[in-house]
């Protein structure tokens, strides 16, 4: 049974649905039922809603035209749609992908299944110490036929901050597609397109207080990639299947909200989590996993030698608190983090982390009463 007072600590992994989205989303799920295909007035009205959640998509990334949107059930979906379609539609003119080792299995497994089942050829590229993607590294793993290039925004386990405009513009110089997984980047870091130069960008719904199930791959106007579903031609024909006006209402009314004071929240989020860190770090062989300068606001992994991740995740849940060892999308997994690993940490080491991350909903009683928690067990040995 969770405690009453469970303290919730794992926004990367996903985020509560805001009221004000679900309000957004009510008369979708009821009273407009249409069929945006219809032609009449049921489906016109679901139409509408669609193509004014797009403009506001739109808007909100700095993208160039509405043919740019294409909305979708996940970040997973997003990404996979973003590998395999600029690969399959780019490999007459080379078979060579450099992807960053840092990437979520949302990148990392596409791109290992195009190399294992495709014939292509991928580089994964590590970080340096502090979990930072360097612009020479990607510089010295490109060739000739290389055709695509897959950097994330915001790490989701370490939230280490990558250069990715910078990676962006050496892409742009040598004609090679560039894509970034921006899922955890909302209210952290730009995500606007025509700031970051990207040619293709993945957003995940979960991860911004909206519903789960949605997301977002903006592709640049003129960029060529092979749709994963076919069917009706529904999102102008990169992805089959009658959409989910409530869905799509609700994604982009949260990525509104989280854009609209991201700079304050930040700021918030930010002296909550270092109260947090400087705890953790005052106790003895506690240390930062990752940047200390270049990450998210929201985001603390620690490794905690003498504990097993999930076993202390375990533990801290029986005392009220919600926490992580890694990728959501690896639970249930006892091998160590592929991130943690990238970063030049033995198998023992990256199996000894936990993960902080902090949210909207979270209070100053709330970082209290988890370093109480974690003070108890940390120190019980």
């Amino acid at each position: 049974m969770i405690p009453k007072s469970s303290i919730y600590m794992d926004y990367a992994a996903a985020t509560p649905l805001d009221p004000r989205v679900l309000k957004s989303m009510q008369p979708w799920l009821t009273k407009h039922y249409g069929n945006p295909s219809s032609i009449h007035q049921f489906g016109q009205t679901a139409r509408k809603a669609i193509d004014e959640a797009r403009l506001k998509c739109l808007e909100l990334l700095g993208a160039f035209s509405v043919h740019e949107i294409v909305f979708t059930g996940s970040g997973t979906e997003s990404c996979n749609m973003a590998i395999f379609g600029a690969a399959f539609a780019r490999a007459p003119k080379g078979k060579h992908l450099v992807v960053s080792a840092l990437e979520h299995p949302a990148v990392l497994e596409p791109a290992r299944y195009l190399r294992d089942n495709f014939g292509f050829e991928l580089t994964e590229v590590l970080p340096n110490r502090d979990g930072i993607i360097e612009l020479d590294a990607i510089e010295k793993a490109l060739r000739p036929d290389t055709i695509l290039i897959s950097v994330m925004l915001v790490n989701n386990e370490i939230g280490t901050i990558q250069p990715v405009a910078a990676i962006a513009k050496l892409a742009r110089e040598r004609g090679i597609l560039m894509h970034t997984d921006a899922c955890q980047a909302p209210g952290f870091v730009d995500i606007r397109v025509d700031t970051l130069g990207v040619d293709l960008l993945s957003l995940n719904g979960s991860k911004i207080y909206g519903p789960k199930g949605t997301g977002l791959l903006y592709v640049r106007e003129g960029v060529q990639i092979t749709p994963l579903v076919h069917g009706g031609g529904q999102e102008f024909r990169m992805r089959g299947g009658t959409e989910n006006p409530a869905l799509i209402v609700g994604f982009a009314k949260a990525l509104e909200l989280v854009l609209k004071d991201a700079k304050k929240e930040a700021a918030r989020l930010a002296k909550l989590r270092d109260q947090l860190q400087s705890a953790l770090l005052a106790l003895p062989g506690i240390t930062l996993n990752g940047s200390h300068e270049n990450r998210a606001e929201n985001n603390l992994n620690i490794h905690v030698p003498g504990h097993l991740g999930e076993t202390l995740v375990m533990r801290l849940d029986l005392d009220g608190l919600a926490a992580s060892s890694g990728s959501a999308c690896s639970s249930g997994k006892t091998e160590p983090s592929s991130v943690l690993l990238a970063l030049g940490q033995s198998k023992q080491e990256a199996l000894e982390s936990l993960r902080l991350t902090l949210g909207r909903f979270t209070k100053p009683a709330d970082i209290k009463q988890a370093l109480k928690i974690l003070k108890k067990i940390l120190l019980s040995q």
